[in-house]
Formats: structure tokens, C-alpha cells, sequence
């Protein structure tokens, strides 16, 4: 333990933002860069609990308090050592993922938790500038090879674990430039893609071969993968979106909103006018318009800081649950992952935001463009079996004017058109890919599947720890046995 009183002394503190009006002009990450005193004290701040239930909330089991005390003794790179024995990649989780390890922290049961998102990017970002992170080119191979479908988390997670044990690993991506939604969904104001394509570049360095611009099943025949490659790792993410079947639904300017978010994302990075799925759309832009967000998650506020910078007249998001509590509910104690009232800084740029509104019908001009969209204010109950139900209350209905809809209700699971009815693959009750966390494998023989694929829509540290954990299965099918370290590891990990 690095300051005993560090937890009394410090209080929370993150960095700055730019101010709203300046970022919403360009789409670069806005974070004001914190000292290394500052990020020290934040360290200072955790409190070598006797049971840190910072592990059990982070689903990588990174060795928190252990990498915290190193930074706060200046130890940096051993703090990078620590970290990467858990983390592939905590360049992306130190910037995006929202931390169901503070949500189990033990310091926030009567204060705020350490801030150890900031303080694992801080890590990161040292490393790399320290030149700490290098490609390691002295593997010995095995001489077994590996094809990894979707190069989004998980399948870059599996990737780099599979090289490492000495794999010859080859990643097939549909759309024109790996990373999945790390790359086409995730606005670049909260992840600059030149992070990305820093880690692909160390990855290629290793031996990790992309493939991209390659749809399985319709460029590449699932049967060429199955013969020429001694294993075969489905990650293609949960890629079925929720729709919202309303009358109207057929009119213009409604979209889901990965097609609006990754279509910009390639605009930002001047590629071509791509979906996440590798398909040529249509530009949309919500320059000019009222625009409604349906969905009150992180990806409808990803499309709020879109709008806000494309220069939308109006930006409101709706969401059908009832608005969650500033602190924690009764039924949501520590340490589970606080379901509290979140605004996230897309939030503070300008946006309207209600809660228990139920969507009706989409209202249409004489030109089949979307105008408007009829809602009512909803009640929440239960039924006399406990479970949720609501009632629209008389009176409340409206119609919002709008000329684009994102829709961000979440997704249904992996796409099964095409490569996976084509598989024959099982599905379980929901409809993913069916595979166990013990074996990861699948109905088909030497055939494995990790990430959203198999799990569902999920978060991207979870995608990562998927991945790893498939990656150490697929070594132990291919030798007998495997080096690449389990999650319930660790702790040995450090020594």
C-alpha cells in the first residue's frame, strides 16, 4: 500500500474536458491531458482493501490494487507489466469501457471510487510513449493455424493470445479496415482510431495477417476455412439490430444506429460510406435537423455527440424505461454495477432526454420523409406476478417534430444470414451462437465462437476477456495443453 491515508486525503478527480462548444467542432478526443502528480494522487487513493472487489467487478480480473500502488511509487513500468498480463488492449478500455470495476470498489460503499479507468489508460499511454510496448517478433511457432472471424475486441483479443502461443493466426473482417466497432461504431471523439490502428500495427508486426474487405461464406467458403485452417474462431459480434415495428416505420430518414454511427466513422477517416457490416449506404446527415435518439444507452449517446457536431438543429433522446435514481436503488447495493442516472459528456453538449416514453407511429411528409413522431408518456407497474408493466397515461400524446430517427434499442444477437445458417451452427435460447465458457466450442467440430457472437450485446471488456479465454481453449485443443494464462490466474500473475 502506497499512502495509508491517501483515501482520506485525495478526492476523486478525473480530466478536464474541452468545453462543449469548442469540441462539438471537430471529432478528436477532448480529454485535457492530467499530470502524472495528479494521476498519482488518484493511485494514492486506493486502499489495498483485504478483499478488493475491484476483481470480481472487472471482467479481466485485472490486478488493480497491485498496478495502482506501482504508479503511485513512480513504477510505471512495472504498472505496465502488471496490466498487460490481463489486458490486451487497455488502450481501449481505459477510454471507453464504463468500469464495472469502480462500480465494485470498495472505497465507493461512502465515497467516490478510485478512478481507475483514468489510471490504467494513464498506464497505457505511458507505456507506449516509453517505448515499453514492442512487437514481439522471437515467437516460436507451432506450425498449427488459426482463422479468427471479425476483427472486432474479441476477435483481436483471440488474435493476439493465439500468436502468442505460437500460432500462425489469420483475422477475416467484412468491412474495409479491421477493429469491428472499436473502429465503425465508437465515435472517434471518445476513441481516436489512430489508437486502433496502433495496436493492429503492433499486431501485424507479430505475425497477425488481416484479411479485410472478406465476407465468410461469400468471399471465402466456409469449407476453404475448415480445410485449410486448424481451427476456426467465429468473433462477429452481435450484429442484428433491434428494430421499433411502429406504423410508419417505412418512411425515409429513420436508421439503425450503427449504420448512422460507423457511416461517419468512415467519414472521419475518409474511407468510403461503409456500414459495420461492410456495406455501401447511403450519406446521412443530420446537419440542420430535429433529430430523435430512441434508446437511452451508450450508443444512443454516441449518436447525441454525433448529431450535436454534425450541426443538428435539435437532439432528443428518448427511452421507454423509467428514469434510474441519481444514487443507487435498494435492490442495486455495492458492489454490483451501480444502475444510476448516467450523463455522459455527449449529454452536456446538447441534448433533450426523456424517460418512460412509449413510441407510437412515425408521422410521414407527402414525400415519405419522416416529420414527426407520436409518443405518450408511460406509467411503470408490476402485475400481480411481479412482473414489470406499463400503462400509457391518457392525455400525454404528442408528436415530436423530427426529419432523422437513430435507432438504438440494442441488438437481437449475431446476424445468422449467410455464414452461420450456412454453418449449420446451434443456437442457444436467444438466438447467439451456442458454446460454453469452458470449451468455447461450438456444434461443429474444431469450430469455436467468442465475444457478442456468443454471449450477446455485451461490453467491449467482456468481448476482450471472451476472447482470451477462447484463446486459451483453442491452444489446449491444438497441444494437449496450454501457457496462455486463465482469468483465474491472475493473481499469480505478478508473483
Amino acid at each position: 500500500m502506497g499512502q495509508a491515508d491517501g483515501f482520506l486525503k485525495y478526492d476523486r478527480n478525473l480530466p478536464e474536458y474541452e468545453k462543449p462548444e469548442e469540441r462539438k467542432k471537430h471529432y478528436a478526443e477532448f480529454y485535457k491531458p492530467m499530470s502524472e502528480e495528479k494521476t498519482r494522487e488518484q493511485a494514492a487513493r486506493c486502499m489495498n482493501c483485504g478483499v478488493p472487489f475491484c476483481h470480481n467487478g472487472c471482467p479481466l480480473g485485472n490486478v488493480i490494487p497491485e498496478f495502482n500502488d506501482a504508479v503511485y511509487r513512480k513504477e510505471w513500468k512495472y504498472a505496465y507489466d502488471i496490466l498487460s498480463t490481463t489486458n490486451n488492449f487497455p488502450e481501449f478500455t481505459g477510454r471507453i469501457c464504463p468500469a464495472p470495476c469502480e462500480g465494485s470498489c470498495v472505497l465507493g460503499i461512502n465515497k467516490p471510487p478510485v478512478a481507475i479507468e483514468h489510471i490504467e489508460k494513464s498506464i497505457i499511454e505511458e507505456a507506449f510513449k516509453q517505448g515499453w510496448v514492442k512487437p514481439k517478433t522471437d515467437i516460436q511457432r507451432t506450425g498449427k493455424t488459426v482463422a479468427v472471424v471479425g476483427s472486432g475486441p474479441a476477435g483481436l483479443a483471440t488474435a493476439d493470445q493465439l500468436n502468442k502461443a505460437g500460432h500462425l493466426v489469420t483475422v477475416f473482417e467484412r468491412a474495409q479496415k479491421p477493429g469491428g466497432l472499436l473502429r465503425f461504431g465508437i465515435p472517434d471523439f471518445k476513441l481516436d482510431k489512430k489508437v486502433v490502428e496502433r495496436r493492429i500495427s503492433v499486431m501485424e508486426q507479430e505475425g497477425v495477417v488481416f484479411k479485410c474487405g472478406v465476407e465468410v461464406g461469400v468471399t471465402v467458403s466456409k469449407e476453404d476455412l475448415l480445410k485449410n485452417f486448424d481451427a476456426l474462431v467465429l468473433a462477429g459480434g452481435a450484429a442484428d439490430p433491434r428494430d421499433v415495428q411502429i406504423p410508419g416505420r417505412e418512411l425515409k430518414g429513420i436508421y439503425p444506429a450503427m449504420e448512422f454511427l460507423s457511416q461517419n466513422n468512415a467519414r472521419v477517416s475518409a474511407l468510403k460510406h461503409e456500414n459495420h457490416k461492410g456495406k455501401v449506404v447511403e450519406e446521412v446527415l443530420a446537419s440542420g435537423k430535429n433529430v430523435i435518439v430512441i434508446g437511452g444507452g451508450d450508443t444512443g449517446s454516441d449518436c447525441v455527440g454525433t448529431s450535436n457536431r454534425h450541426g443538428a438543429k435539435s437532439v432528443t433522446q428518448l427511452e421507454i424505461a423509467p428514469k434510474p435514481s441519481e444514487g443507487r436503488a435498494p435492490h442495486n447495493p455495492w458492489p454490483e454495477f451501480p444502475m444510476v442516472l448516467k450523463t455522459t459528456s455527449s449529454h452536456e453538449e446538447g441534448s433533450e432526454r426523456a424517460w418512460s416514453v412509449l413510441t407510437k407511429e412515425f408521422v410521414g411528409d407527402k414525400n415519405g420523409n419522416v416529420s414527426g413522431l407520436k409518443v405518450a408518456e408511460i406509467e411503470w407497474s408490476k402485475d400481480a406476478s411481479g412482473k414489470h408493466i406499463f400503462n400509457e397515461i391518457p392525455g400525454t400524446e404528442k408528436v415530436l417534430p423530427c426529419e432523422l430517427v437513430t435507432i438504438a434499442a440494442g441488438f437481437l444477437g449475431p446476424d445468422h444470414k449467410g455464414l452461420l445458417d450456412g454453418m449449420g451452427l446451434a443456437y442457444d435460447e436467444r438466438g447467439n451462437v451456442k458454446a460454453n465458457t469452458k470449451d468455447y466450442k461450438t456444434s461443429i467440430e474444431k469450430v469455436f465462437a467468442a465475444g457478442d457472437m456468443r454471449r450477446g450485446q455485451s461490453l467491449v471488456v467482456w468481448a476482450i476477456s471472451e476472447g482470451r479465454e477462447c484463446a486459451r481453449a483453442v491452444d489446449i485443443y491444438l497441444m494437449g495443453e496450454s501457457a496462455l494464462e486463465a482469468k483465474d490466474a491472475s493473481m499469480l500473475a505478478v508473483g
